[in-house]
């Protein structure tokens, strides 16, 4: 770290940091900063930890993608009552929209308690958004599927196109469901060990924390609900992908049977028998020519009856 640290500053935010950056935050404060490998450990000792009267949380943010949700990226916390440390290896949201907030609460005389409960609720409010993009983006879906007005039948493979692409939509929107629920999770056990593991919290904090913990839990059935109806769309589509397979063997399957009485006829007639009287009648040739078309046009008159064609 090139520049001192000042020894008044309440929040220190590390991005992609160093060994270098990292031993000089240790040098002056006293606290370990955890590594990336720290950050991706991911049993519950590891990131919920108290050592040395610091608190030591590890949270897996849910950071945009080049398409939906992308994968989480590791945020390291460190809290003591006078010093917030938070280490992460991506430019995240959340951390540009509480800047402005967390300097006016560091000047007004805020501790770091506070300031990280209002990057955690800057969390919740960023994923509450997130959902509600993705229930959006599912019920989209589910018109385009159930509720569309074009009822004109359309080219097998501009079909099966379509199909493909409306499937692929939804994987993504469910995979990025699973993505903000475990930033969810993690984040759901965080009030609780920080309320019981720091008793010097302020009384404004630890409510917050608990109006935090709610909306979390709130979130969590949200995130149940969708991932349900994500799931119900990708039956139906396969669904809809199996009829459409089905759909093509019948056609297959009728085309065939409409050129087995024309190709009958005609091979019969084309046999070298002496004594084929039909072949000797002045209307011989026309008669086996209609019976031929008519061969294969009754079959497909009585397939459109069924409504197979």
């Amino acid at each position: 770290m090139s520049e001192p640290i000042p020894a008044l500053a309440t929040w220190i935010d590390l991005l992609r940091p160093d060994d270098a950056a990292r031993d000089a935050v240790t040098r002056q404060t006293g606290l370990r900063v955890p590594t990336l490998a720290d950050l991706n450990e991911i049993e519950t000792s590891s990131r919920l930890a108290l050592r040395d009267d610091a608190i030591y949380l590890s949270l897996p943010m849910a950071a945009p993608g080049r398409e939906g949700v992308g994968r989480p990226t590791p945020l390291g916390i460190v809290l003591t009552p006078d010093r917030l440390v938070t280490v992460r290896f991506d430019g995240l949201y959340v951390f540009d929209f509480t800047a402005p907030a967390a300097r006016a609460a560091e000047a007004g005389g805020q501790g770091s308690a506070f300031i990280l409960t209002l990057l955690l609720e800057a969390t919740v409010d960023h994923l509450a958004d997130v959902l509600q993009r993705i229930g959006e983006d599912l019920d989209h879906v589910s018109g385009r599927i159930f509720h569309t007005e074009d009822t004109a039948p359309q080219p097998p493979n501009r079909g099966s196109a379509e199909l493909r692409a409306t499937l692929r939509t939804v994987g993504l929107t469910v995979e990025g469901l699973t993505r903000v629920r475990e930033t969810l999770l993690s984040l759901a056990r965080i009030p609780p060990f920080l309320t019981a593991s720091a008793p010097w919290l302020p009384a404004e904090v630890r409510t917050r924390l608990k109006v935090l913990r709610s909306d979390v839990a709130s979130l969590n059935e949200h995130i149940a609900h969708h991932l349900g109806q994500g799931q119900f769309l990708q039956d139906a589509m396969l669904g809809f992908i199996s009829i459409e397979q089905s759909n093509i063997i019948k056609v297959m399957t009728v085309v065939s049977v409409i050129g087995v009485p024309p190709t009958l006829i005609a091979s019969i007639y084309g046999m070298n028998f002496e004594h084929m009287p039909e072949l000797h009648w002045p209307i011989g040739y026309p008669l086996a020519l209609l019976a031929i078309v008519a061969s294969g046009v009754l079959p497909v008159l009585w397939f459109r009856r069924l409504g197979w064609l």
